[in-house]
């Protein structure tokens, strides 16, 4: 497999090192993909800020990350 971006190497890694079972490995990379793609921001004066994307946008990033993590037919893992 080619070297991963950061975003889709931090879903990969929260999936193989969660509690053993196959919906939390699921639960696990759903929430690194959240936190990849549509990161919490830390504002000067320490709160919270969610960036504000379409909803395109959010989904164009999750959707990366996918297709990073599964390679077309033929390129095996």
């Amino acid at each position: 497999m080619a070297k991963l971006s950061p975003a889709a190497q931090a879903v990969l890694d929260a999936a193989a090192f969660c509690k053993p079972g196959f919906y939390s490995s699921i639960a696990a990379a759903l929430r690194a993909a959240a936190d990849q793609a549509i990161p919490l921001t830390k504002t000067p004066w320490g709160t919270s800020l969610i960036p504000v994307l379409t909803s395109q946008e959010s989904r164009d990033r999750i959707l990366a990350i996918a297709n990073e993590l599964d390679p077309p037919t033929g390129e095996g893992d």
